[in-house]
Parts: structure tokens; C-alpha cells; sequence
């Protein structure tokens, strides 16, 4: 049995896990990863790749720079957060703000400190990835339809930044780009319906709060919709292998998501919805693995 002192201990640990979103900064290092593996650099030797340290550094340096965004936001949302989330608010309320901020300066140090083994370029990106940040948690969400604009944009820069290291500018990047932003930027505007509540009683301005939860589904329905355009762009010209799979599913399930959308009326809904858009995410980042199957093993090999 653990004592109390040490229940406490992991409590807190669980807390601190909560609030930097610990499963999306895995999911995001394996998406890294794999981009770089079947997507920026097909021709390189695995192990070249993989045992790659400035790679590593970039990754690392991402990760650190993600765990201190959500904290940050963590901080600046805190009331808001106890009435659109209060069950995980009472877990992340269990590390206390001064710590919070602690951990917050810290790791961007030392994300900037990992950087500088890379190259001066790589202290100025994430320097200005850790501003940027800042800025959008302090200022910049309030705005309707710029905040979400930058939340996608800083949500899409750790893929970003392995892009110019490669320096891989064939079509099907950007295109994969255009298929992913999408999908974020219309994840955030589903996350503004979802949260309703607490940004009206923080005074957000968010495009629901000043147009209308209708408008709001219009314009994620658009998003959606546009999706489709990348999606049968890189089934029918690009050679993705049997990543195409995954497409067509998508095409499902987004149908789907909208004919959900025009029926939704509540925040469980909301949440259901957030969820598909999600699911979508995170399995993009696995089908990665089926642009081609035998990679690995010749690679290997």
C-alpha cells in the first residue's frame, strides 16, 4: 500500500501529466517521426533517419515547447476551465500555479538549450515557436477566427520545422499539409462550441458566442467539406501506397461528422464530434505506416 505522502506525489504527477497533455506529445513525436521516415525522406536508410541526433534535438526541442504551451494555456484558462471542464480541472488543480509557471520557464529553456545544438536558425524558430505561444494563450484566442487560424498554425509548426530541415518541397507535402490543417482548424471551431459556456462567462469572443452555434457549424461544415479536395488529390495523383485506405474511411466518416453537425445541439454532442475529428488526427498519424508496407523491412534490410 502507499502511504499518503506518495499517493499525494503521484496524484500530482497525474496532475502535471493532465495539464501538458501528455498523450498528445507522444502522438505528436511518433507523427514526427514517422513523417520524416515516409514522407520527407523516403531514401534514406532507416537507421540514418532514426539515429539522426539533430532529428532527435528537433523532436526533443518540439515536445518541450508543446508540454509549455499547454501549460500556459492551462494557466490563462484556469477559470474558464472549471466550468467547461471541471473534473480535469480539479486534477490539474492539484499542482499549484507557481509551479506550473516554474515548469513553464524551464522547459522552454531548455527546449532553446537543445535547439543551439542544432544551429542558430533552430534557437530563432523555437524561440519565436515559444512567443508565439505565449502570445496566442495571453491575447491572440480571444480573437474570432484569428485565434483559431494561429492555434492550427502553431499546431502544424513541429511538422513544419522537420520540413525545412529536409528540405522535401514535392507536392504531396503540401498537400498532405493542406489535408492536416484543415482538419485542426476545424477541430478548433468544433472545441468553441464545446466550450460555450465558459468563454461566454469569460467574456471570449468566439465566432458561436458572436454569430451563433449556426454559423459556426456552416463554416465547420465548409472545412470539412474541403477536405475532400487533398483527400482525392493524393488518392488519385500521388502515389500514398495503401494510404488510400485511410482516405476513403475518411471520406466516411467525415460525410458522417457533417450529417452529425447539422443535428447536434448541445455540448455532448460537441464533445462526440471533437472526438471523430480526433480519431481522424490520430489515425492519420498511424496510416502513415501504409504508404508503404515493406519500407520498413527493406529499409531494414
Amino acid at each position: 500500500m502507499l502511504s499518503r505522502k506518495n499517493r499525494l506525489l503521484l496524484f500530482k504527477l497525474l496532475s502535471l501529466f493532465s495539464v501538458v497533455r501528455g498523450y498528445n506529445i507522444l502522438v505528436i513525436t511518433i507523427a514526427q517521426y514517422l513523417a520524416s521516415i515516409y514522407i520527407l525522406s523516403p531514401k534514406l536508410p532507416l537507421r540514418e533517419v532514426v539515429l539522426d541526433f539533430n532529428l532527435f534535438l528537433i523532436v526533443t526541442s518540439s515536445a518541450l515547447v508543446i508540454a509549455s504551451g499547454y501549460i500556459i494555456n492551462n494557466f490563462y484558462d484556469a477559470e474558464k476551465d472549471l466550468i467547461n471542464k471541471p473534473t480535469k480541472s480539479m486534477l490539474d488543480r492539484l499542482v499549484s500555479q507557481r509551479f506550473k509557471l516554474t515548469t513553464y520557464f524551464i522547459l522552454n529553456l531548455l527546449a532553446v538549450f537543445a535547439a543551439s545544438y542544432i544551429s542558430f536558425r533552430a534557437v530563432f524558430f523555437f524561440s519565436a515557436y515559444i512567443f508565439g505561444i505565449w502570445l496566442y494563450s495571453h491575447k491572440l484566442k480571444r480573437i474570432p477566427f484569428i485565434g483559431n487560424l494561429i492555434s492550427a498554425s502553431l499546431a502544424i509548426a513541429p511538422f513544419f520545422v522537420v520540413f525545412v530541415y529536409y528540405q522535401n518541397f514535392e507536392q504531396v507535402i503540401f498537400v498532405h499539409g493542406m489535408f492536416l490543417t484543415l482538419l485542426i482548424l476545424a477541430r478548433e471551431m468544433i472545441k468553441d462550441l464545446e466550450n460555450m459556456a465558459g468563454d461566454l462567462a469569460q467574456n471570449y469572443k468566439t465566432i458561436p458566442i458572436l454569430y451563433g452555434p449556426r454559423f459556426s457549424k456552416i463554416l465547420i461544415g465548409l472545412l470539412v467539406l474541403l477536405t475532400l479536395v487533398p483527400s482525392l488529390l493524393l488518392i488519385n495523383f500521388f502515389d500514398i501506397g495503401y494510404m488510400y485506405i485511410y482516405f476513403y474511411g475518411c471520406i466516411f466518416l467525415l460525410g458522417l461528422f457533417i450529417v452529425l453537425l447539422g443535428k447536434s445541439k448541445g455540448k455532448k454532442h460537441y464533445v462526440w464530434l471533437h472526438n471523430i475529428l480526433k480519431f481522424v488526427i490520430v489515425a492519420g498519424v498511424f496510416s502513415i505506416l501504409l504508404i508503404d508496407v515493406d519500407l520498413v523491412l527493406n529499409r531494414i534490410l
